[in-house]
C-alpha cells in the first residue's frame, strides 16, 4: 500500500492556526524523527510519507482542513507520471492519443486534465515523480517503451512534432490579438482554409469587427479557428464549447472532426457529454481525488467510454470511481402540465427592446415543484427575460406581473399603450446571473455568513446544498482565489439557500465538469421540488437541461435583432420545436438512454424527420 500526504496550500497557514497537525502527531509525540514539520522555505506544513502511519489525526484536527491522507495500491506506482513537489498533486498515467483519431478527455475538475495536456503539449516536463531531481528525456521515454506514448515523444524530443492548444481562457485572447477577426484568421492561415472556417463556424456576422469587442461566444469561435488553420501535427482543444449555443457546437464538433482526414493527432477536453459523444472516436476517463490525485484510464471507444463514465465502474480495471450509476429517461415526463401540479406563479406578457433588439414575451404560469428549462441560441435574449423577471431590467411595453396563481392561473396580456407595471406581490426571486461577479474580500465562509447568518449552520442547507456541491473544503478559501467552476458552485449554493418562491439560474453548468454538472442538476430539481418553489435555468448543456427539466421555454427569432420567448410547454413538444430549428435529431442509448447525435441523413434521422420526433425516439423505430 502506497500512502500519499496533500497538504493545500491554499489553505495552510500557520498563522491562523496553532499547530495542531504537529503537535498532535503521534509519530512527533514518540519519536526523535518528525513526521510532519513546518518547511522553512514555503512556510506550509510538510508531512514525510515515509513516516505517516495514516491514523488521520492531522486531517482532523487541522482547522483549515488543508491536509488529506490517501492509501493507493503499491502497483499504481509504476505509472506515476508526474508530482507537483512534496506533498502535492499526483498524476498516474497519461491519456493515449492515435493520429487519425479524436481522443475526448472526461472526468472531474482538479483531477489532472490540465497537466495532461500542458505534457502533451510539450509546455511541462513529467518528471515521474521524482520531483527533488527530474529525469532526463531518454529516461523519461524509456519509461513510456512499448506504448504509442514512446513514439510520440521521441517525436517531440527531435522537434518532428509541432503543437496547437486552444486554451480554456479564451477571455485573454484580445489581450495578445489586436485588431479586426478576418485580420487574425488569415495572419495564421498556414493551410489555406480561412473562408471554410468562416463558414462552418459561422464567422461572417462578425468577420469585419474588431477582437476587443466580441462576446464570449464569438471568441470562442474565433479561438477555434484560429486554432485549425494552423498547420501542426497535434491539436489541443480545451474546452472548446464554453460559451457556445447548442448550434455552434455541433458546427464546433464539425470544424475539429476536418483535422482527422490529415492523421493528425487530436486532443479534446470536454464536460458537455453530447458534445464529446459528437466529436470524439476514443474516449479516456479522470478520476480520483481532485486536488489530490488523478488516473487516467485506459483508452475506450467513445460510446462504451461514456457509458463507463456515467456507470462509475470501470470493468477491466476492476476500479469503481463513483458510489451510483447515472441514467437518463427515453421518455419525457407527463404531457400535461396543468395537471400534476399546483400553479404557484403567473408572469404576465411583455416586450423589452435593448440596443436595437427586441424581446417579445408571451405569459405563462409555473407550477409547484416544477423546473422549467430554457434553452435557444445566443443572442435571443434569455438572459434579458431572466432579468426582467428579477427585476434588474426594466421591460419598455406591457406588463411583467408576477403573482400567486390560482385556479385558473391566467397570464397577463400585453398592452402595447401601456407603461410596464411591475407587480411583485410578495414574491422573492432568487436570481444567478450569467456572468458571476462576487464583490467580496474575504473567506467563502465569510461570505455565506454575509448572505444569512444561519446559513452554514442550518443542518437542511448543509445536508441538501453545501456536501452534495462539495464546498466545505472551500470554506476556508479566499473567494478571490477560487476558479471558475469552484465560484459557480459558489453562486449556485448562495441563490438555492435563499428563502424565496423562485429561482432563476443562468447558465449555472457553465464551467463545471461533466459529473458535478449531474450533481447539480440533482440539487436543483430536490430543492425544487421538496420545497414546493418553481425554477427557471437558462443553459446549452442539452443532457443537462434534459436531466433536471420538467417542461421547457423555447427562444426563437433571429439572434441580436429579435427573440420570441415562447409559453413553457411539456418536454416532447419543446425538444421538437427547438431541434427544428438547429436541424439536428437525436437517438437514445441502449444501455444509459443518454441523448446521442444521429448523423445527417442516416436511417434514424430521416425516420425521426418523416414523423417529428427530434428527440424522443418511438419503441417502434428503435427496433427497427
Amino acid at each position: 500500500m502506497t500512502r500519499i500526504a496533500i497538504v493545500e496550500r491554499e489553505k495552510c497557514n500557520k498563522k491562523k492556526c496553532a499547530l495542531e497537525c504537529i503537535k498532535f502527531c503521534p509519530v512527533n509525540r514518540t519519536s526523535d524523527e518528525k513526521c510532519v514539520s513546518i518547511d522553512e522555505e514555503t512556510g506550509k506544513a510538510k508531512i514525510i510519507e515515509a513516516l505517516c502511519t495514516g491514523c488521520g489525526i492531522c486531517i482532523r484536527k487541522c482547522p483549515r482542513q488543508a491536509i488529506q491522507i490517501i492509501n493507493l495500491p503499491d502497483e499504481l506506482e509504476t505509472d506515476l507520471v508526474h508530482r507537483y513537489g512534496r506533498n502535492g498533486f499526483k498524476l498516474y498515467r497519461l491519456p493515449k492519443p492515435k493520429p487519425g483519431k479524436v481522443l475526448g478527455l472526461i472526468g472531474q475538475n482538479g483531477a489532472g486534465k490540465s497537466t495532461s495536456i500542458n505534457i502533451l503539449a510539450g509546455q511541462l516536463k513529467p518528471n515521474l515523480g521524482q520531483w527533488e531531481d527530474s529525469p532526463d528525456w531518454p529516461a523519461i521515454i524509456e519509461t513510456f517503451k512499448g506504448s504509442e506514448l514512446q513514439n510520440y515523444f521521441e517525436a517531440m524530443q527531435n522537434d518532428e512534432l509541432k503543437t496547437v492548444i486552444k486554451p480554456q481562457e479564451i477571455s485573454k485572447l484580445p489581450k495578445y490579438a489586436k485588431g479586426v477577426v478576418k485580420d487574425l484568421i488569415t495572419k495564421v492561415d498556414e493551410r489555406g482554409i480561412a473562408e471554410e472556417m468562416k463558414a462552418l463556424l459561422n464567422l461572417e456576422t462578425f468577420w469585419d469587427r474588431k477582437i476587443s469587442v466580441l462576446s464570449g461566444g464569438e471568441l470562442q469561435r474565433v479561438a477555434i479557428a484560429a486554432t485549425i488553420v494552423k498547420d501542426a501535427d497535434v491539436y489541443l482543444f480545451d474546452e472548446p464549447s464554453s460559451f457556445l449555443d447548442v448550434k455552434e457546437r455541433m458546427n464546433m464538433a464539425k470544424a475539429i472532426r476536418t483535422l482527422i482526414k490529415e492523421n493528425k493527432y487530436i486532443i479534446n477536453v470536454e464536460h458537455d457529454l453530447v458534445v464529446c459523444d459528437a466529436i470524439s472516436d476514443l474516449i479516456s476517463m479522470y478520476y480520483g481525488a481532485p486536488g489530490a490525485y488523478g488516473i487516467v484510464s485506459h483508452p475506450r471507444g467513445v460510446r462504451d467510454g461514456i457509458n463507463v463514465f456515467l456507470d462509475g465502474f470501470i470493468p477491466d480495471e476492476n476500479m469503481r470511481f463513483r458510489d451510483y450509476s447515472i441514467t437518463f429517461s427515453r421518455t419525457p415526463g407527463p404531457v400535461s402540465r396543468t395537471t400534476s401540479h399546483k400553479q404557484i406563479l403567473v408572469y404576465g406578457s411583455f416586450i423589452k427592446d435593448y440596443n436595437g433588439f427586441r424581446l417579445v414575451t408571451k405569459g405563462g404560469t409555473l407550477h409547484q415543484g416544477e423546473v422549467i428549462g430554457i434553452i435557444g441560441p445566443n443572442g435571443i435574449g434569455k438572459t434579458t427575460f431572466a432579468k426582467v423577471l428579477a427585476g434588474d431590467e426594466e421591460a419598455t411595453k406591457g406588463e411583467v406581473i408576477l403573482s400567486f396563481g390560482d385556479e385558473e392561473g391566467t397570464a397577463g396580456n400585453l398592452k402595447e399603450e401601456e407603461e410596464t407595471e411591475k407587480k411583485r406581490k410578495g414574491i422573492k426571486i432568487a436570481h444567478k446571473p450569467q456572468y458571476i461577479t462576487i464583490d467580496f474580500d474575504g473567506t467563502v465562509e465569510a461570505f455565506f455568513l454575509s448572505i444569512n447568518r444561519t446559513l452554514l449552520a442550518d443542518a437542511w442547507t448543509r445536508a441538501e446544498i453545501i456536501r452534495p456541491l462539495d464546498i466545505e473544503p472551500l470554506l476556508s478559501r479566499n473567494i478571490n482565489d477560487l476558479s471558475g467552476g469552484e465560484l459557480q458552485k459558489i453562486a449556485i449554493a448562495g441563490t438555492l439557500a435563499q428563502p424565496c418562491e423562485m429561482y432563476l439560474l443562468d447558465e449555472p453548468s457553465a464551467f463545471l465538469d461533466s459529473e458535478m454538472r449531474l450533481v447539480v442538476a440533482k440539487v436543483i430539481q430536490r430543492i425544487v421540488r421538496s420545497t414546493a418553489r418553481a425554477a427557471f435555468v437558462i443553459d446549452h448543456d442539452l443532457m443537462f437541461i434534459d436531466y433536471l427539466s420538467d417542461s421547457l421555454m423555447v427562444f426563437q427569432g433571429n439572434p441580436g435583432e429579435y427573440g420570441e420567448a415562447g409559453q413553457p410547454v411539456d418536454l416532447r413538444s419543446g425538444m421538437n420545436r427547438f431541434l427544428k430549428q438547429v436541424d439536428i435529431t437525436f437517438r437514445r442509448d441502449k444501455i444509459s438512454g443518454r441523448p446521442r447525435v444521429n448523423k445527417k441523413s442516416s436511417r434514424l434521422d430521416r425516420a425521426q424527420r418523416e414523423i417529428g420526433e427530434f428527440y424522443y425516439v418511438p419503441s417502434t423505430l428503435e427496433k427497427d
